[in-house]
């Protein structure tokens, strides 16, 4: 089989996505693969994060466990390390929404790190002492990375103590995030982020 026959998960065609933002179209990196799986040859060259593929990146912000620091401790989160189940998890979410909305679930996938990707956040200036916020462009990296953490905290948070598989909220929150609906967590952290960030101009 040639590369260019390749699909993701063997279902889905990359080729036919389209990243609407200018700004995040070399950060959000999608090309037919088998398995999004690069082994962290990425790891320790600098930039190289943003030449792996975007399945990849959200199934590895979907295994931290952001368990709290504890005293004594350098880190302040924990990965399950389970990354195979992560990724069946994803793709079964893929299929869910392939089932119900008949699109590339891929062209969902994107479309919903678009929208949530914040455009301006808040940072913290120190001015004579004084502590004051200040408004601040998001770096596209930065968006792309905010945009994944903000999905994966909304199906964490979704998940405790749910009946619902994991699969399926995952499902939910991209085709809500995708759609700008208001019942995104994901979506309406972001909007707050934006708001924030309006009033400390």
């Amino acid at each position: 089989m040639l590369y260019d026959e390749l699909h993701v998960f063997g279902k889905w065609d990359a080729s036919e996505v389209e990243v609407r933002d200018p700004g995040l179209s070399r950060y959000i990196n999608l090309y037919n693969v088998l398995a999004p799986h690069s082994c962290g040859r990425h790891e320790h060259k600098r930039f190289h994060k943003s030449n792996v593929h975007a399945i990849e990146l959200h199934a590895k912000r979907l295994m931290n466990t952001l368990k709290k620091k504890k005293e004594g401790s350098k880190k302040s989160g924990s990965s399950n390390g389970k990354k195979i189940r992560t990724l069946k998890l994803v793709k079964t979410a893929l299929e869910i929404i392939e089932l119900r909305t008949g699109n590339n679930p891929l062209q969902v996938f994107v479309r919903a790190i678009e929208n949530c990707a914040p455009r301006e956040e808040t940072t913290r200036i120190s001015y004579g002492g004084v502590v004051y916020p200040s408004a601040v462009d998001s770096a596209p990296q930065r968006r792309v990375d905010v945009a994944m953490r903000l999905l994966a905290e909304a199906v964490r948070k979704q998940s405790f103590n749910n009946v619902k598989p994991t699969s399926l909220i995952l499902a939910e929150e991209l085709n809500w995030a995708s759609k700008n609906d208001p019942r995104s967590h994901a979506v309406n952290k972001k909007q707050d982020a934006e708001r924030v960030a309006l009033s400390a101009r």
